[in-house]
């Protein structure tokens, strides 16, 4: 077992941020940790990190307690932390010092990341002359500069495009394959689901749902179906006993109750001869899991 977090309670006066909160990370992965705004989730990462004391609870990595200062780690921040006045190369090489690298070795691993993150040419700017989504790029580069073994990344594809966001998902899979531990926290389910194994779902400070996301999905069943025809299928659909759940342009979303309400519509409209563009009885995603749980938590951290 590599990160153990174990009854974690952190309070600010008589509000309690995060309540008894325990995982672990077993192996090499993503590990996701979910929840909706004020849920206790950036607060969680602080406290792990050490930002933030804790009331009680600990933190350990590999069987020892976890220190910033002693162990590989990379953060990369969901809030810009990037100093305003001064260059790029200049605080990453800053940063670099700040994890005990020397500076040739700083210099070669600063290089590499910028490159690999298409931001060469930002060396000598400032980072207020940075777009939000250059910004990110280069918060990356110093979560990664000093190659850590455990990598935080709380909303890593804030603010990027979709050319951007898919080049950060392809260095978490480099991270990925290198057998890195990372903790995941984000508001994109779709993301979270193509990387992520093991989650915690957080709500108003308590977890309401931990567990393998596979096992998870296969709990609920295929309890899902979604249908795009080229006739109206809604009279059918209803007939059958199926529940719209969401419409759009590009199909239909029905929620299942008994297994035979999708073969009773299949039946149907072969027989009406409807034209079955998309037919899909699938489990939930994260996506629909995450509010279901979450529902319309709308504080903020």
């Amino acid at each position: 077992m590599a990160l153990k977090v174990d009854n974690l309670v952190k309070r600010y006066g008589d509000f309690t941020a995060v309540k008894d909160l325990s995982f672990s990370i077993e192996k090499p992965g993503v590990f996701a940790l979910l929840g909706g705004n004020g849920a206790g989730k950036t607060t969680t990462i602080r406290a792990i990190l050490g930002m933030l004391s804790k009331e009680s609870g600990t933190v350990t990595w590999k069987g020892r307690n976890l220190s910033v200062t002693d162990e590989r780690i990379g953060y990369l921040a969901e809030e810009r932390g990037l100093y305003a006045k001064y260059t790029i190369w200049e605080q990453m090489l800053y940063f670099a010092e700040l994890k005990g690298m020397k500076k040739a070795e700083a210099e070669e691993a600063i290089t590499f990341w910028l490159e690999r993150l298409e931001a060469a040419e930002y060396t000598k700017k400032r980072a207020e002359q940075l777009s939000k989504g250059n910004q990110q790029k280069i918060q990356l580069a110093i979560a990664l500069i000093s190659d850590p073994e455990l990598l935080i990344l709380d909303e890593p594809l804030s603010g990027l495009d979709p050319v951007n966001s898919e080049l950060f998902k392809s260095i978490i899979r480099e991270q990925i394959n290198k057998g890195k531990y990372i903790i995941m926290s984000s508001h994109q389910m779709a993301t979270v689901e193509e990387f992520c194994e093991d989650i915690v779902i957080m709500r108003r400070s308590e977890v309401v749902l931990q567990g393998n996301l596979n096992k998870i999905k296969k709990g609920y069943g295929r309890v899902k179906l979604s249908v795009k025809a080229d006739e109206n299928i809604l009279p059918l659909a209803l007939e059958c006993g199926l529940i719209v759940e969401r419409q759009t342009p590009n199909q239909t979303d029905f929620k299942v109750t008994a297994q035979s309400e999708p073969e009773q519509f299949l039946k149907k409209t072969i027989e009406s001869n409807i034209t079955i563009v998309k037919y899909e009885l699938r489990e939930p995603t994260l996506h629909e899991i995450f509010v279901e749980k979450v529902g319309g938590e709308t504080n903020e951290n």
